[in-house]
């Protein structure tokens, strides 16, 4: 059966590097560019693709879990295949493995349900500052247009945006992207905009902005309050 990277890029990461194929195993093998383990993988984490076996998508990236510094994660939530519950499940399934400590660490870190390195990040920052009230990932329709909100207060109409390290501006992503945040600004979402430098090396600046945001988006929202009850009752 087949583990790690040659599973996820049959699966869920397609572009994952795959240095070596690396194989579940009931003994020990050799063979150049295999790398085979000896192995018993619960049969509810196993993949039957015909000619071949797979761990399922929420092991393969728990084993990735660790190397990848918890892009695995990210990507298998991205990709939908899984949610975080299955990837619990899968931990679950699998006690007592050298790396679970790490393991649920990341996945604690994910409980938001990051899509990338700099969402998960970010979500790092406003746990451990104690904000609440906000979701990721949150889909949007605007003008007949599609949007995913990376951080979003949905009652405040507050909008946290990062930009990963692996952010660049092409010309395509630049248009897109300027029309996308007048569509929400012409909607009424106020717009913060980070990147991952900023979470990581300033993370109390970031802290204090999306803070003065929050602050702002409720004195807007009690204004509106206000003005609507003024005009109800006249």
């Amino acid at each position: 059966m087949l583990l790690g990277a040659a599973a996820a890029a049959q699966t869920f990461w397609r572009e994952v590097p795959v240095t070596e194929i690396e194989v579940a195993s009931v003994t020990s093998m050799r063979r150049p560019g295999y790398r085979f383990v000896r192995r018993s993988i619960p049969q509810e984490l196993v993949i039957n693709r015909g000619e071949s076996l797979l761990s399922h998508p929420a092991l393969t990236a728990l084993d990735l879990a660790i190397p990848s510094e918890g892009d695995s994660i990210d990507t298998v939530l991205r990709s939908k295949m899984v949610r975080i519950g299955d990837l619990e499940t899968a931990l679950a399934a699998t006690p007592y493995r050298r790396g679970n400590r790490d393991r649920r660490r990341l996945l604690l870190e994910s409980r938001a349900e990051p899509w990338s390195a700099a969402e998960r990040l970010a979500h790092k920052v406003l746990h451990g500052a104690g904000i609440t009230g906000w979701r990721a990932n949150v889909p949007i329709t605007l003008d007949g247009d599609n949007y995913f909100l990376d951080i979003a207060f949905t009652g405040l109409k507050l909008l946290v945006e990062v930009d990963g390290y692996e952010f660049h501006s092409r010309r395509d992503v630049f248009e897109s992207d300027r029309l996308r945040r007048n569509a929400l600004q012409l909607a009424g979402w106020i717009y913060r905009r980070y990147t991952y430098k900023q979470l990581s090396d300033d993370p109390a600046y970031v802290i204090r902005q999306v803070r003065s945001g929050i602050l702002l988006a409720e004195s807007r929202t009690r204004l509106a309050r206000l003005e609507h009850i003024a005009l109800s009752t006249t």
